[in-house]
């Protein structure tokens, strides 16, 4: 993973996600590459006619001062040593950051911009959630892989080998309710071939899939849960709406790797 992507904005969380990002591309010898997106969308109105109209002041303004915070961006990068570049976008944020990770190895966002569960199923790319005071820093310690043996899990799975490459502990974590799909043994071996060794648990369900999940993530202090990203129209229980959406509003949860 040599392209990385990130979400810029002035929100207290950015300071996290540049230093993982950062963190990431000295580890990998990679590139950051910024986005840093206006919504010009959002200064458009209708009128009772039918009509439209631009707010143009407030367009325009918003605009400079994106451009400025883009300068003072590639500002505070200049000094960091690892290659970088300022993107800038007029799009909605899922367009603007699904169309700059085409050719982006891994996107990051924090958790309360509430973008990653629907950029995780909008990109061609896997998406690292950060909480929002935290960063991710190589070799991990403890990782979890919620794994349910379907195709999201696997890409998961697949798009977290670097991560997980030397972490000190990897758990594959099943909540044993499900027929069908590629058992853990199949995820242990892939990681084996990459050299990394991790164990098998399964979980007996305790009320909702999600907070039986959440249970034994938070005791296996792990800092990154690698996860499938679903759609709505899939019918299990491992729902956008349900285990996804969970890990994507808890303040206790790690940091999230997603794939779809």
């Amino acid at each position: 993973m040599r392209s990385i992507l990130v979400l810029g904005d002035r929100s207290e969380a950015m300071a996290a996600r540049l230093d993982a990002a950062l963190a990431l591309a000295r580890d990998w010898n990679g590139h950051v590459t910024v986005l840093i997106d206006t919504p010009v969308r959002r200064y458009i109105a209708m009128d009772p006619m039918g009509g439209s109209y631009v707010a143009s002041t407030a367009m325009q303004q918003a605009l400079a001062e994106d451009d400025a915070y883009a300068g003072e961006v590639e500002a505070e990068l200049a000094g960091k040593g690892v290659p970088f570049e300022i993107l800038r976008s007029e799009a909605e944020p899922i367009d603007a950051l699904a169309d700059a990770a085409r050719l982006a190895d891994l996107v990051i966002v924090s958790r309360s911009s509430d973008l990653g569960g629907e950029l995780a199923l909008a990109a061609r790319a896997p998406v690292l959630v950060l909480p929002d005071a935290g960063t991710l820093a190589l070799p991990l310690a403890r990782a979890c892989i919620a794994w349910d043996g379907g195709d999201e899990a696997a890409m998961a799975l697949r798009y977290a080998v670097p991560l997980l490459a030397g972490c000190g502990s990897v758990t594959v974590l099943t909540v044993v309710e499900k027929p069908g799909g590629a058992p853990a043994d199949e995820a242990l071996g892939y990681l084996a071939r990459h050299g990394i060794a991790a164990e098998a648990r399964e979980l007996t369900r305790q009320g909702n899939p999600e907070d039986t999940l959440a249970a034994a993530v938070q005791a296996d202090g792990a800092q990154l849960l690698v996860m499938g990203a679903y759609g709505r129209s899939r019918m299990s229980e491992f729902l956008f709406g349900g285990v996804t959406r969970h890990f994507l509003t808890s303040a206790d949860a790690p940091a999230l790797l997603l794939a779809h």
